[in-house]
């Protein structure tokens, strides 16, 4: 079975800074072992914490973009899944989850989104609960 993922900000964000079990999963989807969802929202968002948190300017976080465009299937959402979570951008996570026809939601959003543990048929874990389910599928 082939996973259809949506690797939250927070995945992307700590995979590019850090090594670790974020870099594993977002691995996964740059060798095509998965297939990586993202949305405008995930992007935004990510383009803005690598500006704001990693200092990089404008043109070096637009690269790392480009570069998750390359491997990445981008979903469009339009908004309208509002009220799931406290939080309105995890609303958008899930959406982008839902309209991807994902399997998983990778996150390390302790506070919203994993509690949910379950979206709409869709596992919503952590980076290491993910790359269990990878490991025991070999």
């Amino acid at each position: 079975m082939r996973y259809r993922v949506v690797l939250d900000t927070n995945v992307i964000f700590s995979a590019i800074g850090w090594r670790g079990k974020p870099r594993d999963c977002l691995e996964l989807a740059r060798t095509q072992a998965i297939q990586g969802l993202i949305c405008q929202h995930i992007l935004d968002e990510l383009l803005e914490k690598l500006i704001t948190k990693m200092h990089l300017t404008l043109d070096e976080a637009s690269v790392v973009i480009d570069e998750l465009l390359v491997f990445m299937e981008i979903v469009e959402i339009m908004g309208a899944l509002q009220g799931v979570c406290g939080d309105p951008n995890d609303d958008a996570v899930l959406e982008c989850a839902l309209k991807g026809q994902a399997t998983h939601l990778v996150t390390g959003d302790t506070k919203h989104l994993l509690p949910l543990k379950r979206f709409e048929g869709i596992e919503i874990v952590s980076p290491a609960e993910f790359l269990q389910i990878i490991q025991r599928e070999k």
